[in-house]
């Protein structure tokens, strides 16, 4: 037997962990400190009650054997594809039940995607990047080109049309820097990639934090999109589904690639390698659709927002130059006084026992930079943010 030696080319997963070292350090020298951990993913609003009461019933189904379920349909349930349906039918986009297949989150199948791909596609992705999107190609072996997100584009790179590109990521907002492209911005890239023949791996996992009618949520408002472009979303960040697990892929019926059909691929994919999401999950995503459930699922949202609300203001005060915030639930901010990004992560968790997550582990476009996060208590937020005044 031999081993995939592409995961030698893979950087060691130093960042977190290296993060978890040094707080477990400080803790350890200052056991009294109140640490305020700004630099999380994750959800910390517990699940909305619509989607709690949708699982006991759920729960209680399958415990009865005139509606226990079993195995259900690997592309999920029709109820869920349906409801999915009437909430793009709200912005006008027009999608068929086949093209929606419900997964256990975005980053399963952002990985598992790239089974219908030749190792040969140049792959394009932005820098800084969410990781999963650089990891799983050099998995499977395939070289990649990295983009400049940066201060002057604001951290929204364009096509360039000197370069050929076979497969793209895009992420809006993003992860981490919290930037949104704009309409006539991803236009650009749909027409860049309709000419080069080319994929987008649209990746709109924080598209419910848009609150700018202005902004697209979804890359199929875009003209041509669904000639050229697959879309993944997750409950996760939308509804708090981080331990629940539940999220869609969008495979539009228009799209091909040298002559081949990528809904039929995908949905044989998902039939041989994939069971399905669970009844109860996706009862439960199920009601986030329906009014009650996206009301309030919409106040967590905003409770979200109202926290980076009080990070933006904070940053203002102190001048110190950020992106996102305002539709995003992350803010990424210039580290004051010209310092790199782990000197700046130190001072915060010395001075200030705050933990932020350092830039440079994103890519070395992220170096000088660190990523805030708004997933925590107002309380914590607004302690967070007096603390860093304090020290600048």
């Amino acid at each position: 037997m031999k081993a995939n030696h592409n995961y030698d080319k893979l950087e060691g997963s130093y960042l977190f962990s290296k993060i978890a070292q040094k707080v477990r350090d400080h803790q350890n020298l200052h056991p009294e400190a109140k640490i305020i951990r700004m630099g999380i993913g994750d959800v910390t609003m517990p699940l909305c009650d619509a989607v709690i009461s949708a699982m006991h019933n759920a729960v209680s189904e399958m415990g009865d054997i005139r509606t226990f379920r079993g195995y259900g349909p690997e592309q999920g349930y029709s109820f869920l594809q349906m409801a999915i349906h009437d909430y793009y039918a709200q912005r006008k986009i027009d999608l068929d039940e086949k093209e929606i297949f419900i997964s256990d989150g975005a980053k399963s199948d952002l990985g598992n995607i790239l089974d219908l791909m030749d190792l040969d596609n140049r792959v394009l992705v932005p820098d800084p990047v969410y990781p999963v999107y650089v990891d799983t190609n050099v998995m499977a072996g395939r070289a990649i080109e990295f983009m400049n997100a940066t201060e002057e584009n604001g951290f929204l790179p364009q096509p360039d049309p000197s370069v050929q590109a076979d497969v793209i990521y895009l992420c809006s907002p993003n992860n981490p820097t919290g930037a949104v492209f704009t309409r006539d911005q991803l236009k650009q890239w749909v027409d860049y990639a309709r000419e080069k023949g080319a994929l987008i791996l649209f990746d709109a996992a924080y598209e419910a934090f848009i609150r700018d009618p202005q902004l697209p949520r979804s890359i199929y408002e875009i003209p041509g999109a669904k000639e050229c472009a697959i879309e993944f979303c997750s409950f996760s960040k939308t509804a708090g589904f981080t331990g629940v697990r539940c999220g869609y892929t969008i495979v539009p019926r228009t799209l091909n690639a040298d002559g081949a059909d990528l809904n039929r691929m995908w949905t044989r994919r998902q039939t041989t390698k994939f069971n399905g999401v669970s009844y109860i999950s996706q009862r439960a995503a199920e009601a986030v659709f329906q009014p009650e459930g996206m009301r309030q699922v919409k106040a967590n949202i905003d409770y979200y927002l109202g926290n980076a609300a009080v990070m933006m203001e904070a940053l203002d005060t102190l001048k110190i130059p950020y992106v996102g915030g305002a539709n995003s639930p992350y803010l990424w901010l210039k580290c004051p006084n010209q310092m790199d990004s782990w000197s700046f992560f130190d001072l915060l968790l010395k001075e200030a026992n705050l933990v932020v997550t350092p830039g440079a582990g994103f890519g070395k476009n992220g170096e000088g930079f660190c990523r805030l996060t708004a997933f925590n208590t107002r309380e914590n937020t607004i302690e967070a943010m007096e603390r860093i005044k304090r020290i600048l």
